[in-house]
């Protein structure tokens, strides 16, 4: 049991040593990189120095697809944004739809209002307290200038 123990021990050392692949190479400055990863493609040939005896089996392309590719444009991301962008716009176009009608229906009431006020009939409203009052020539006055603000406001 005691030589089952370390053969297993041993054996585990050298699987770890093949999983740490290193990679080797000088950059533009000339100074030594040591990596686990592959260089970056503006890597001459000749300044790699050393490469995994092996290469690992999650950089290798499985399934015949291709390694993804580090430069260019991604057509994924280039969609999505896209889409982002349509959807942007479709509800900013959405709310501008949304505010317009709101600002018609505004411009219609206001109109109702001061056809009313200018019509010289007694008005009524409600106070704070909820009892009817009469609107008395300078609350008509005052209330006529404000649905004027509105109808300036909303009816463009």
């Amino acid at each position: 049991m005691k030589h089952f123990r370390h053969l297993l021990a041993a054996l585990l050392c050298l699987v770890s040593l093949q999983a740490t692949a290193h990679w080797q190479w000088l950059d533009k400055e000339g100074r030594k990189v040591f990596s686990d990863r592959a260089p970056p493609p503006g890597i001459a040939e000749k300044d790699i120095l050393a490469r995994p005896a092996v290469q690992p089996a999650a950089s290798a392309p499985q399934n015949g697809a291709s390694a993804p590719r580090l430069g260019g444009v991604d057509k994924e991301l280039t969609d999505k944004k896209k889409k982002a962008e349509e959807l942007d716009l479709a509800k900013r176009r959405a709310d501008g739809e949304k505010t317009a009608a709101s600002r018609a229906d505004n411009c219609a009431r206001a109109k109702r209002a001061k056809a009313n006020l200018d019509s010289g009939r007694p008005i009524a409203r409600s106070n704070e307290k909820g009892e009817p009052e009469m609107l008395d020539a300078a609350a008509r006055a005052a209330e006529l200038s404000r649905v004027q603000d509105i109808i300036e406001a909303d009816c463009n």
